[in-house]
């Protein structure tokens, strides 16, 4: 059977897709994004009306470079459908009402007015717009480079752009524009100075453009002026004192962003709060170095981002959520979020939003649609009333590494109705394991339990999930 991920993956995601411009009764394309952004459960929906004869047209016209998608293998394919009515994804972060918890990170997807303004009409709640300064900003060329995965997709993306290039009158202005024509939309300035005098004028002006709260970008890691970006934030003085300062002379809610280039994340969150700050963003980009996006035949230092860094800012969000001075205090995350399983790890850890960058940069705006389906589908699933009830709550399932249960063990199983013979288990046992499979002639992997302890390689390596885990067990003395 055609395993539909797979499938949905080789799309090319085209806009104005041809294969949906010769389907009258539904939408293939569409379909189709909806199993690639998570949401295969409900793709049904965009081909109920489509014949068979349609879905070889749709094939026809795929603009494919190596072949077409199997469109109607997927459709017969698609598991059995499910409301996507779930409910409202409404929630409040710093006192300000958000109609979801998706927001535009500040970045590259927001620097103008008519980026934001199609974005908030796609369905975004909300943006962090692109870090205003005083200092001229002053490009490179390239400035991107992408590390990808087989098919092409971005395993994570390299950027070397700073702050908004934009005169501070024009962002201003654009900020008091989409706050006047969006009202219900939640706009957030962000903001980087280098000295006091100017993060307080920089503040002040946001507040006077009638933002609803404030960024300190504490956190850039590729700015070509010391002593701003991420020079600040992993200084836990330089923090509290800019974070206070701010606080001093605005009324309205002050976020710092916190750079992930430091140790532990706890020292500069706590200066931050202790300074008043009403909540925090993390993570900004990790400093990294990539050997292609060569400027006139030179490398440096740079931003890293996309799925990549999902599990180190889930770490730093985590330590924050764990620490019990930073229980009051809100979490904004950030960090390789791209269908809305990613978004729902951030909240179970204690993000009251999320704010996405490479993703839309990759794919575009349109993927609030499958974000906001997919999650508000997965609380209707779980008979769960309102996202609040699921901020936080996996917080608990983390201890340390010296609490963990080490007295017990949990055995792999190998269905063998699944299993294809490939022999990979065997392989990665017997090279990077404990040598607890034997692979015979007949093609057939056994589990040794008396060599096995549980480590579960040969499952993460099976490419046909033919591998289980058993009943947990006291281990063998």
């Amino acid at each position: 059977m055609l395993n539909i991920q797979e499938e949905a993956a080789r799309c090319l995601l085209c806009e104005n897709a041809p294969c949906s411009a010769v389907c009258r009764n539904g939408d293939p394309a569409r379909a189709v994004r909806a199993i690639r952004f998570g949401n295969e459960k409900i793709a049904a929906k965009w081909l109920e009306g489509c014949s068979e004869e349609e879905l070889a047209r749709a094939e026809e016209a795929c603009i494919h470079y190596d072949r077409p998608l199997h469109l109607r293998e997927m459709a017969a394919s698609l598991p059995e459908q499910i409301k996507d009515e779930g409910p409202s994804l409404e929630i409040d972060f710093c006192g300000i009402h958000c109609e979801n918890p998706f927001f535009l990170a500040s970045s590259a997807v927001c620097t103008n007015y008519e980026m934001v303004a199609e974005a908030f009409k796609a369905g975004w709640a909300g943006v962090f717009f692109k870090t205003i300064c005083k200092q001229e900003i002053n490009e490179v060329s390239p400035r991107f480079d992408a590390v990808r995965l087989p098919g092409g997709t971005f395993a994570g993306f390299r950027n070397m752009e700073q702050l908004s290039e934009n005169r501070n009158e024009e962002d201003f202005d654009t900020l008091r524009r989409l706050k006047k024509d969006f009202p219900t939309k939640v706009v957030v300035s962000s903001i980087m100075g280098q000295y006091e005098e100017d993060w307080i004028d920089l503040a002040k002006q946001a507040e006077e453009a009638g933002v609803d709260a404030i960024e300190l970008n504490f956190s850039c890691p590729q700015m070509r002026i010391a002593g701003m970006g991420s020079d600040v934030g992993q200084n836990p003085e330089m923090v509290a004192f800019y974070t206070a300062y701010v606080k001093q002379a605005v009324s309205i809610p002050v976020i710092p962003k916190m750079t992930p280039n430091v140790a532990s994340i706890n020292p500069l969150a706590l200066a931050a709060h202790l300074a008043g700050a009403d909540g925090i963003s993390a993570i900004n980009t990790i400093k990294s170095v990539t050997m292609g996006g060569e400027v006139s035949g030179k490398r440096t230092t740079s931003g890293y981002s996309g799925r990549a860094v999902k599990p180190i800012a889930l770490r730093f969000i985590m330590e924050m959520a764990q620490n019990p001075v930073l229980r009051n205090i809100q979490l904004s995350g950030i960090g390789g979020i791209e269908v809305w399983r990613d978004a729902l790890d951030f909240i179970k850890l204690g993000c009251r939003n999320v704010q996405v960058c490479t993703s839309v940069m990759e794919y575009g705006h349109r993927i609030i649609d499958d974000l906001v389906i997919g999650l508000s589908s997965y609380l209707a699933e779980r008979g769960v009333s309102k996202l609040e009830d699921i901020v936080g709550e996996s917080i608990g399932d983390f201890v340390r590494p010296a609490d963990l249960d080490r007295d017990t063990v949990v055995y792999p199983v190998i269905d063998s109705a699944k299993c294809i013979g490939c022999g990979r288990c065997y392989l990665s046992c017997r090279d990077g394991g404990h040598q607890a499979i034997s692979f015979a002639e007949d093609r057939v992997p056994h589990v040794n339990g008396a060599k096995c302890v549980g480590c579960h390689l040969c499952t993460l390596v099976c490419p046909v999930d033919a591998i289980s885990a058993s009943k947990r067990v006291p281990k063998r003395r």
